[in-house]
């Protein structure tokens, strides 16, 4: 099997298993739990949720980045670098599992809530094994078999919670579940890698620090992302009550479970723009706004239907008691919309090789973000989380688009965007109109509406969209290129 044919069956299947897994299962599983707890127990879980997210960002130290590109380099002694960097990894993840008690002290969470997140610190340890052991796949082009396995473990979870709710066990059951899969996941991943690889523990502290000294720069970056991604469940838990934390919650994991796409999309055209940006600066300015243009085509009728058919998205996710999270999902949608662009700067920025700019952006828009959540949480509560987050995400296109055009000295072209906009307004027309019938009818005839509205004003052609993933003269067999065996 040619390496593109390899790396387009890898992308494949990890976007329909992430689709089904990250999408219909999380959805399925959040319905389950906010039925069961409410907006108060579902507040505490989704804390739960922030602080492994947290501890998972401190434990990394970028460890997982750099020892896929370390083992994938020519040469590289892929079962040393896994013995002791894996090692150094399980390292500071239980020494971040035996200090979370001392740190959960510090906040007056109820001790359930604390046992909740104690349990979530005991979970990273498991999680380590799983991202660590992904670049085992990773450099053979078996990222397949890791995506069946996450799927599995998700499977395995939502059935945990289908009966943590049937016997009525509780909230720390509930929280249980999440230590329970990724022990799951880990245990599947070790055992599936020993296939290519096997090794064991190694100490070497000389070898660590200078492996951190590489690392470290990436950990920073997840410590970032973290904070502008995350920080805000934590500060409304600690300002506000947990049915709030719920409240902004079940609207937020709505969004959470959308941004991937962008995520997506960016890797299959990464390549391509990394190939031409500095040899054929035609091609790639013509790949890059096409992209843009896509970007666009796909987050307008996700913002205008959201907006529109957020009461019944919401009733639908959580099976109602959440209404006052519809008003937080109209004002999130918006700052999804700035995530694809942001997104789309992002890569620009990676494939010209402007990483370090971009870390420097993300670090202020981090502190711009716990800023602006303080003050507006403090005062406004999950309106004010929600507000933070779409000012945040436009102050992350704005920047990294003021950068991509001073040190990559390209804009992207907005030909055509207009009618794009318009194509959104006869959809959002529709929705209105049709808000009285069934939530299924109006989200057919607006997306039905929304694509007569791009064919009648020309926005886009569908040739247009398909030469921007077909292999063409862009994806002619590189240079030195052979199957795998």
């Amino acid at each position: 099997m040619a390496i593109a044919r390899k790396i387009a069956y890898n992308v494949l299947l990890n976007s329909f298993l992430k689709v089904f897994s990250t999408v219909a299962l999380s959805l399925f599983s959040i319905r389950l739990i906010t039925g069961y707890l409410g907006q108060d127990g579902f507040g505490k879980y989704s804390t739960v949720l922030a602080f492994f997210a947290l501890f998972s960002a401190i434990a990394d130290l970028g460890l997982s980045s750099a020892t896929v590109r370390e083992i994938s380099r020519e040469g590289a002694d892929e079962k040393a670098i896994l013995s002791k960097v894996l090692s150094l990894r399980l390292l500071s993840s239980f020494t971040i599992f035996l200090l979370s008690p001392f740190l959960i002290v510090l906040f007056g969470y109820s001790g359930e809530l604390k046992i909740g997140i104690f349990i979530a610190a005991g979970a990273i340890v498991f999680s380590t094994l799983s991202l660590m052991l992904n670049g085992v796949f990773q450099k053979r082009l078996a990222m397949d078999k890791v995506a069946l396995i996450e799927f599995i473990g998700k499977l395995f979870q939502v059935s945990m919670v289908v009966l943590v709710v049937k016997m009525d066990m509780g909230f720390l059951a509930v929280a249980a579940t999440l230590l329970a899969s990724l022990s799951f996941n880990a245990l599947a991943v070790l055992l599936y890698s020993r296939r290519y690889i096997r090794f064991s523990p190694a100490i070497d502290v000389h070898y660590w620090k200078e492996f951190l000294r590489e690392s470290l720069p990436m950990g920073a970056t997840a410590i970032i992302t973290f904070a502008y991604f995350k920080m805000d469940t934590i500060i409304l838990s600690l300002y506000q009550s947990s049915a709030h934390v719920g409240i902004y919650n079940v609207a937020y994991k709505i969004m959470e479970n959308l941004i991937f796409f962008p995520a997506m999309l960016a890797g299959l055209i990464l390549p391509l723009l990394s190939r031409f940006i500095f040899t054929e600066r035609r091609q790639f300015e013509e790949i890059a706004n096409k992209t843009f243009k896509v970007f666009f085509i796909i987050i307008v009728p996700i913002v205008v239907g959201t907006f529109f058919l957020a009461p019944d998205i919401i009733r639908f996710v959580s099976g109602g008691g959440f209404q006052e999270s519809v008003l937080v999902l109209r004002v999130l949608i918006f700052a999804l919309g700035f995530i694809f662009f942001g997104h789309f700067f992002t890569m620009l920025l990676v494939v010209g090789n402007a990483q370090k700019k971009l870390m420097q952006t993300l670090l202020f828009v981090a502190v711009f973000n716990i800023g602006l959540n303080m003050i507006l949480i403090t005062n406004y509560s999950y309106i004010g989380a929600a507000s933070a987050s779409v000012a945040t995400e436009l102050l992350v296109v704005l920047l990294t688009g003021f950068l991509v055009k001073k040190h990559i000295g390209y804009m992207p072209s907005f030909e055509r965007i207009r009618r794009i906009l318009l194509s959104g307004i006869f959809m959002g027309t529709a929705l209105f109109l049709l808000e009285p019938f069934s939530f299924f009818l109006a989200g057919v005839v607006g997306v039905g509406t929304y694509a007569f509205g791009l064919w009648l004003t020309r926005a886009v052609a569908a040739d247009e969209i398909l030469s921007l993933f077909s292999r063409g003269d862009a994806n002619v067999r590189m240079e030195g290129e052979v199957p795998l065996p």
